[in-house]
């Protein structure tokens, strides 16, 4: 019983001893230990066997038994101290709770001492200024009556100095005069209920109407509208009524401005009508010099009249730009029939050189009304000219070839004047547009009349082939065009003229470039095998000439450059057109039509030099291969192929220096050409005898290595020829000679012949298979029984749509082919 009460004591006390993380974090602070018994989960068990890890260790329990109840005995003492310690602390404790309860009651009493006294204090103060703050409230209301009486005597006395010097049109002093009395009168808004307040501002606001009407009647005497100028000029008093005018009702001023601006160009209206002879587009450079003058007279007559911040001279010919682009609409309107394209150039130029001359010499402050929204100019950045520039150095810009490549120039300042007179001529611009469709229609048979009588170019052999000088004349022509149109419009006029730049590009392409091309002629005096039996090298020549190998080269270069050109110039085209029009811009169509031409040059490059080995290969085919009795060196029409390409080939490259791409994609279109030719003409070779077809193994390999060697055969400076090039030669020729070694395979057993061909072909084609056995020479009994052995271990193609690519599952991989390579070039080496 004693034990299990004991033992219940002690779960008790573990259950009171469970302390929350935080509490056991708190405490493992305050007091830090490294003792395994301080440990919030310290295991009984597993301390023991820390102290007793082996049974060796037991020898020494007493030892530590002695320790641990030394530990407890000091712990029990300690415990016992802190215990006895503790005894007095609650009655100390509500002895120090007494004491600051009645030190807190003594602070209450003297706080409420000092509030009172602080209360007694504040009444005091008040009482004391009183007196004060009466004598302070007074200050203030008598210094604001005395303020107000101040600015009644000058508000009465300036509305009584106003009225006079009005009558007597002192104007220099009523303009300080004028802005004084109404800086007062603001002072009494508040006090307009009172009679005589309202009395006075109802003087001062009819001063101000006396004064407008008398200065515009001043005006209308010194200006008037009919009649001449008052003789003597501008006045003093004119002067000073314009700062009156500036202090009074704006519309006081706007009349004026109106006045003076309709009087000084009344006279232009007279002399410029539509029926005179200087109103009409050659002389308009009259009008421009016309309005000069003014601007100089009126500098020195009125420059001083009129206040700086009027800009009135910058007033004036704004108005004459004005009425100068609503007279020039109609008397263009009515004698549209006369307008030709020189003369509406002309009169073009002169006006943009004078829209860039009233932008050097004026701010443009005077158009933000709303002009510049109404005249919709573009942006400088599509404005190629930034300053004025004579008609002369107009007509005869001239861009070199290339000069699309030059790097943008930064865009210039914008001209707020620009096409405030000249977007009168927009509506005529098809005038130029149809100019030009002229222009350009000549020009371009006048190219094709110099080809025909300046011939094909001359043979170019050190710098590539050359490109047509007239391609690089045709864009000359083109920026010209462009330029001039965008100094004009850069509306719709652009989108036209770029209609026009596509129809002339594409009859280039097509007259110049692709009419030009060498025909392939349907003739053809091959090679005969006697004559490649006796080796004459050199007795068949290729189709087209040197000359025509050149033009075919110079064509191509040109195309090209028309067609990096033609790219070039669409997005020039898109810089000065307005952004609202730039999708409308769209030149692919034409940079397709070159890229035609590009493929059509190549072609005919390719069909020239496989027409040239045709007869060599035909020849090859009508070869009595059976009757083969040695392995020589290279056969003929091996000698004849390697003729015919030693001949074009470095033509070609030479000419083609300047655009080495496509003498890469000529090479690989020669490659794709010929080599499947080739093998076709292999498999008429039949029959063929072992020495036939070692004859053969020993042709092929010739042609692959001069294949390969193809795009530097003859140049002095050796190049790798390009890896896409190289991976078809090895393909294809690799496959040529793979068909000779089944061929020289011996066909029994019938088993292992049928593994050799699909291992080294790879190739499931029963046409083909039949095709080898047809140069072995086998009968069609033989054939019978080897095609159905063949079908029979075709591997079966794969279920699913995996089974469509079967084929491409079995080609070799480049290991495979560079060890059958290897086989090859031992087996020839033995064979010679």
């Amino acid at each position: 019983m004693m034990e299990e009460e004991e033992l219940e004591f002690v779960e008790e006390l573990e259950a009171v001893l469970q302390l929350t993380p935080d509490v056991q974090l708190a405490i493992e602070q305050v007091f830090p230990s490294q003792d395994p018994l301080d440990r919030a989960d310290f295991n009984a068990v597993e301390y023991i066997n820390t102290l007793f890890p082996t049974e060796q260790s037991l020898a020494n329990i007493d030892e530590v038994v002695n320790k641990i109840r030394l530990k407890i005995r000091r712990l029990d003492d300690n415990i016992r101290t802190v215990v006895r310690g503790q005894t007095n602390v609650g009655q100390d404790g509500r002895q120090a709770l007494e004491e600051a309860q009645k030190a807190i009651q003594q602070l209450f009493g003297k706080i409420k001492d000092i509030k009172d006294k602080a209360e007694k204090s504040e009444q005091m103060v008040k009482e004391i200024t009183r007196d004060i703050k009466q004598l302070d409230h007074a200050k203030r209301h008598l210094t604001t009556s005395i303020t107000t009486l101040n600015h009644l005597h000058m508000l009465a006395g300036g509305v009584d100095s106003l009225e006079a010097m009005t009558r007597r049109r002192q104007y220099g002093e009523v303009a300080n005069l004028l802005q004084g009395v109404m800086n007062v009168l603001e002072h009494f808004h508040k006090y307009m209920g009172i009679p005589q307040i309202r009395q006075l501002s109802e003087r001062v606001k009819a001063a101000q109407t006396e004064l407008g009407q008398q200065i515009l009647a001043d005006f209308e005497e010194a200006f008037p509208s009919q009649g001449t100028k008052r003789p003597g000029g501008p006045s003093n008093v004119l002067r000073d009524a314009c700062q009156v005018a500036n202090i009074l009702d704006p519309r006081i001023k706007q009349e004026i401005i109106k006045k003076f601006i309709k009087q000084h160009l009344s006279e232009y209206l007279v002399l410029f009508q539509e029926n005179q002879d200087v109103a009409w587009l050659d002389k308009i450079d009259r009008r421009y010099a016309w309005i000069k003058r003014q601007l100089v007279d009126y500098e020195e007559k009125y420059g001083r009249m009129f206040p700086r911040e009027w800009y009135m001279a910058e007033r004036i010919a704004v108005e004459f730009c004005h009425i100068t682009r609503t007279e020039l609409a109609k008397i263009m309107r009515t004698r549209a029939k006369e307008i030709e394209v020189k003369l509406l150039l002309f009169a073009i130029q002169r006006t943009t050189n004078f829209e860039g001359f009233l932008a050097k010499r004026f701010s443009g402050c005077t158009l933000t009304d709303g002009t510049l929204k109404k005249l919709e100019s573009p942006p400088a950045s599509t404005n190629p000219f930034l300053e004025d520039e004579p008609a002369a150095e107009m007509e005869e810009l001239v861009m070199e070839k290339g000069d699309l490549e030059q790097p943008k120039k930064p865009k210039a300042p914008d001209n707020p004047f620009h096409g405030i007179v000249s977007k009168c001529f927009e509506p005529h611009l098809y005038v130029y547009i149809e100019s030009q469709d002229k222009n350009l229609g000549e020009l371009i048979d006048r190219f094709v009349a110099d080809f025909k009588a300046q011939g094909p170019p001359k043979p170019n052999t050190d710098e590539g082939g050359a490109v047509l000088p007239s391609c690089a004349d045709l864009f000359v022509y083109y920026k010209k065009c462009m330029v001039q149109c965008s100094q004009l419009s850069t509306g719709e006029p652009m989108i036209a003229l770029t209609t026009i730049f596509q129809k002339y590009l594409r009859e280039y392409a097509w007259k110049i470039l692709s009419g030009n091309l060498p025909k392939t002629t349907s003739s053809s005096g091959g090679l005969t095998i006697s004559s490649l039996l006796k080796e004459k090298e050199g007795s068949e020549a290729a189709k087209f000439t040197l000359e025509e190998l050149c033009l075919i080269c110079s064509i191509l270069s040109t195309a090209e450059y028309c067609l990096a050109t033609t790219q070039q110039l669409e997005e020039k085209l898109k810089e000065k057109v307005d952004v609202s029009l730039i999708e409308r811009i769209n030149l692919t169509g034409e940079m397709d039509t070159f890229s035609t031409v590009i493929s059509s040059s190549i072609q005919l490059l390719v069909q020239d030099l496989d027409a040239a080995c045709d007869p060599a290969l035909t020849a090859m085919s009508k070869m009595q291969w059976q009757n083969v009795e040695h392995v020589g060196d290279q056969s003929p029409y091996v000698t004849s192929v390697i003729l015919h390409i030693k001949q074009n080939v470095p033509i070609i490259r030479d000419n083609l220096a300047s655009t080495r791409k496509y003498f890469t994609q000529f090479c690989i279109k020669f490659a794709n050409s010929f080599i499947p030719k080739f093998i076709t003409h292999l498999f008429k070779c039949k029959p063929i005898s072992m020495v036939g077809a070692e004859q053969l193994l020993l042709d092929t390999h010739s042609l692959k290595m001069v294949l390969l060697d193809l795009p530097s055969i003859g140049s002095q400076v050796v190049r790798k020829a390009p890896a896409s090039y190289t991976k078809i030669v090895v393909k294809g020729m690799t496959r040529a000679e793979m068909i000779l070694k089944v061929v020289m395979a011996p066909h029994e057993p019938l088993v292992v012949f049928v593994d050799n061909y699909i291992k080294l072909l790879t190739d499931c084609n029963t046409e083909t298979f039949q095709k080898i056995l047809d140069m072995k020479g086998l009968k069609r009994s033989e054939q019978s029984s080897m095609l159905e052995l063949f079908r029979q271990r075709l591997p079966a193609p794969p279920s699913g749509p995996e089974g469509s690519s079967s084929l491409s599952l079995l080609a070799p991989t480049p290991e495979q082919e560079s060890s059958r390579i290897r086989k090859l070039e031992k087996l020839i080496k033995k064979r010679l």
